[in-house]
């Protein structure tokens, strides 16, 4: 049994709300009273209400990414409500097209960076001064990281940056700041719609797992509060991969 979560204020922010609420979720669940959620997503009234239904407090910010003064406005309304950041989770993600590297227009590969790997580093620049002693950051990746598919090609490139990103931050960002990485399996939300929905796919996907199944939203969100948690105390550096058994080595 994992030990009761102290006070944490956590940002989280993705497109999907299911693995970000459940993250809170989980972390609600260790201990329902001390809770803080700072969403950064948008549609924020609709999770705020949700959480707060649960007894959790919490304040919803819309914040684009990819927008600089939406960053700087997360951070500093946060800090100014809260006084101090303890955990930021990053799993804002797009992934715009299924061509194939060479084919990717340039445009293309531009968003891909930016909301995925260059806004990660740039929201942690602005949150950093505000980071705890014994933080967390946990950025979430992909099991496309590890043999990035033909149709996810360039998003599972960039995937495997968040890989490296993790090894290089938990270095410059330790002692007083853990950095770690969790690299989910394939999850029927509408982000992979487009592969799940289809049966023979995820039948093949789900042959590639021992399990024999796809993932879900509470086994990622348990996931991440876990290495937000205190019982991941010496865990540093690492990615933690939540695929089934899926093959996941670079």
């Amino acid at each position: 049994m994992l030990r009761p979560l102290t006070v944490r204020t956590l940002i989280g922010n993705r497109r999907e709300r299911g693995p970000t609420l459940l993250s809170v979720k989980s972390a609600v669940d260790m201990n329902p009273k001390k809770n803080i959620f700072l969403s950064s997503r948008n549609n924020v009234d609709e999770a705020v209400e949700k959480l707060r239904a649960r007894g959790i407090e919490v304040l919803g910010v819309v914040c684009h990414v990819s927008n600089a003064q939406q960053r700087k406005n997360l951070i500093e309304t946060t800090v100014q409500k809260y006084g101090k950041i303890d955990v930021i989770v990053s799993n804002a993600a797009v992934n715009p097209s299924v061509d194939t590297i060479l084919e990717t227009k340039e445009a293309v590969l531009d968003k891909l960076w930016e909301i995925n790997v260059k806004a990660a580093i740039l929201l942690l620049q602005d949150a950093t001064p505000h980071l705890q002693k014994g933080s967390s950051v946990i950025f979430i990746s992909s099991i496309t990281a590890y043999q990035p598919p033909a149709s996810l090609a360039m998003y599972g490139v960039t995937k495997t940056a968040l890989l490296g990103l993790t090894k290089v931050l938990a270095a410059e960002m330790a002692p007083d700041t853990r950095v770690n990485c969790v690299a989910p399996g394939f999850v029927p939300t509408r982000f992979a719609d487009f592969l799940t929905s289809n049966d023979e796919i995820r039948k093949s996907i789900e042959e590639k797992t021992l399990l024999n199944r796809l993932g879900t939203t509470e086994d990622m969100a348990a996931a991440t509060a876990f290495l937000a948690s205190d019982d991941a105390s010496y865990i540093t550096g690492e990615t933690l991969v939540v695929g089934g058994g899926a093959p996941s080595r670079l």
